[in-house]
């Protein structure tokens, strides 16, 4: 048999071994972010066109691939805990570990018991070729680097992003309502406290012609939201030449869509041209993921950001003022090096000034071989988890008031599955959860767009339930 796929906008058609997987079974693991969860259910779909099918809980499944993080230490630690899970659950199974993890330390996971394929960013592109030639010898372990590689850890870091250039096409629902359509990968930027250009190379991205493609595809499957996903998404035309405000354009003319969002966009690449253009667009939702990681201009030029709290204070100023509902999330580190007492509280009092949402916090870890690790100053790991502690709360504070100033008002919900008996959940046109009752639930309101009352908070105030 023959299969198909897309690499930008070349079908590509490779030889195929499909009968060694009819009826084999198969599970997954995704850590990370969203981009991350949309490729591994673009992964789930071609192995399900090569007839492989899902393991259903508690069966032992024949192939098991993991789709690693790599953003942090913890991550790290819980990619290894995944995988030694995975082979022990799925002893007989077929290990395949890709993603960030497996890009920066293939060497490393390639030895652990059980693990049959390893493949890293440039690799993952063509993960169904790699696994259809490694599993019908189970002898052999594949990695994206030959493991006797001995060049130093800097070297073999620094070649491995120079060699990533492809770009794997994704725009998968998984389980959800909502799509995710791959737009961009990688990043050029090289702050100090991350590993994210290492793992996934310089910024690429598709053709605008080849994602409204994908979006008219979504279309026909019966999709009604799309969420951008990309690692620097605001970067998005270094390869085509082409720019994101022009991608917004070409998606917003695509009949069918009624919503889109933006995952997330650096403050220095959201130009007055996007915002105003999507405070006045048919399908663009106000709702924005802005990252800040910190309020101190003393901290953001030691992290080599590209902004300083002006830039960022003005974009949320000209967002709030052409969209006053919006939903503005903001990333924040707590805790990175540098990051002084006074350097902290001005974070948290800038914070405290803006009207943002809500706040993703997550406290700064260790990476080897950034530059980070040059900036003397340390703070402990007690001083960390208390200024997490703190912006939790500021962050919870912020989006309990933000959702209490919509109690009352009527807003176009769009709802997902929920199991059967349980309440349904879908998210306003602002990203407000809105909750309906097992009693009021009905299955054909899945992936509808309904308006109702939003009313008082369910019991954990996680959302606002309808109002009868």
């Amino acid at each position: 048999m023959y299969l198909c796929t897309c690499k930008h906008d070349t079908l590509l058609i490779y030889m195929i071994d499909t009968a060694a997987f009819q009826g084999k079974k198969a599970v997954y693991y995704t850590l990370g972010c969203k981009l991350n969860f949309s490729e591994t259910s673009t992964f789930g779909n071609m192995l399900s066109q090569m007839g492989v099918q899902t393991a259903k809980k508690g069966e032992e499944a024949d192939i098991c691939l993991i789709n690693t993080c790599s953003v942090t230490e913890v991550a790290d630690h819980k990619c290894r805990q995944a995988i030694h899970r995975m082979v022990r659950e799925h002893p007989r199974a077929f290990v395949v570990v890709t993603g960030c993890y497996a890009q920066l330390e293939p060497a490393r996971i390639s030895k652990i018991e059980g693990v049959n394929l390893v493949l890293g960013s440039n690799e993952k592109a063509n993960l169904v070729q790699f696994l259809s030639e490694a599993f019908v010898n189970r002898d052999e372990v594949a990695s994206c680097r030959e493991k006797e590689n001995r060049q130093t850890e800097g070297i073999y870091r620094a070649e491995k992003t120079k060699d990533i250039k492809t770009f794997a096409p994704s725009c998968s629902r998984g389980n959800r309502t909502r799509y995710f359509l791959k737009v961009q990968d990688g990043c050029d930027y090289f702050c100090t406290y991350c590993t994210i250009p290492y793992a996934r190379g310089f910024s690429r991205n598709p053709t605008i012609a080849s994602l409204v493609k994908q979006a008219e595809e979504t279309v026909r499957e019966g999709g009604r939201e799309i969420v951008l996903t990309g690692v620097n998404i605001g970067d998005f035309g270094k390869t085509t030449g082409e720019s994101f405000v022009d991608l917004v354009k070409a998606l917003d003319a695509v009949e069918g869509i009624s919503r889109y969002r933006i995952s997330s966009m650096e403050p220095d690449l959201l130009s007055d041209e996007l915002i105003t253009y999507c405070a006045k667009s048919r399908a663009f939702m106000p709702h924005w993921h802005i990252p800040l990681q910190s309020g101190s201009d003393t901290v953001l030029k030691l992290m080599h950001r590209h902004y300083d709290r002006q830039l960022f204070a003005d974009k949320i100023y000209q967002i709030k003022e052409l969209m006053p509902d919006a939903f503005i999330g903001v990333d924040v580190m707590a805790g990175c090096r540098g990051e002084t007492p006074e350097c902290f509280e001005e974070t948290y009092e800038f914070l405290q000034s803006l009207d943002v949402t809500q706040l993703h916090v997550f406290p700064y870890s260790e990476r080897p071989g950034t530059a980070a690790l040059h900036i003397p100053y340390v703070v402990s790991d007690a001083d960390r988890r208390e200024r997490c502690r703190r912006l939790l709360e500021l962050s919870d504070e912020k989006t309990l008031a933000f959702y209490k100033r919509h109690i009352g008002q009527d807003a176009e919900v769009l709802f997902e599955k929920a199991p059967r008996g349980k309440a349904m959940h879908g998210f306003t046109k602002n990203y407000i959860r809105v909750e309906l009752s097992p009693s009021e639930a009905k299955e054909e309101y899945d992936n509808q767009l309904l308006n109702v009352r939003l009313g008082t908070f369910n019991h954990d105030k996680t959302a606002l339930k309808v109002e009868k």
